[in-house]
C-alpha cells in the first residue's frame, strides 16, 4: 500500500479543521492508505502551500471568511496545472450549484457529518490513486 496521503484542509474556523480530523481520522476507508493532515487558516497560506504541491486532496470551506473556498476552489482550478481533487464544505444544499460553478469535485454539508464526508473523500481519493496508478502488463 502506498505511503500517506497528504489532505490540506483550510478553513479559518479551527473547530471547523478539527471536526474535518475527527470526521476522516486517520483512515477514511480500509482500502486507502492513511491520511497526513495539513492545516490553514488563510487565503494566502493556502495558495502558497498548493503552488508547492505535494497535496492529494483538498479540503475548502465554503464558509470561510475572508475568503470563502468556493472563490479558492474557482482560482485554485483555473490557476494550477493538474489541481488535486477538492471536496467544498458548504452550508445550505442550495450552495451545491454554487459549488459546481466553482469546479469543486465533491462536496459535504455543515455541520460535518462524518458518514457523507468519509465516502465523499473515499471516493475522491479512490479515483485519484487510479488514475495515478500505473498499471505495466507483459
Amino acid at each position: 500500500m502506498p505511503g500517506p496521503v497528504k489532505v490540506l484542509v483550510y478553513s479559518n474556523d479551527r473547530k471547523v479543521r478539527q471536526d474535518v480530523l475527527l470526521a476522516l481520522g486517520r483512515r477514511p476507508a480500509a482500502d486507502l492508505p492513511e491520511l497526513s493532515y495539513v492545516e490553514c487558516a488563510t487565503a494566502p497560506a493556502l495558495i502558497g502551500l498548493v503552488d508547492k504541491g505535494g497535496f492529494d486532496l483538498l479540503i475548502l470551506d465554503g464558509e470561510a471568511t475572508p475568503a470563502g473556498g468556493m472563490g479558492l476552489t474557482r482560482q485554485l482550478k483555473d490557476e494550477i496545472f493538474n489541481c488535486p481533487p477538492i471536496l467544498v464544505l458548504i452550508a445550505r444544499p442550495q450552495d451545491a450549484w454554487l459549488a459546481t460553478w466553482s469546479r469543486a469535485d465533491a462536496v459535504s454539508s455543515h455541520p460535518i457529518n462524518a458518514v457523507s464526508i468519509a465516502d465523499a473523500v473515499a471516493g475522491l481519493l479512490r479515483s485519484r490513486l487510479t488514475k495515478s496508478s500505473i498499471v505495466v502488463t507483459a
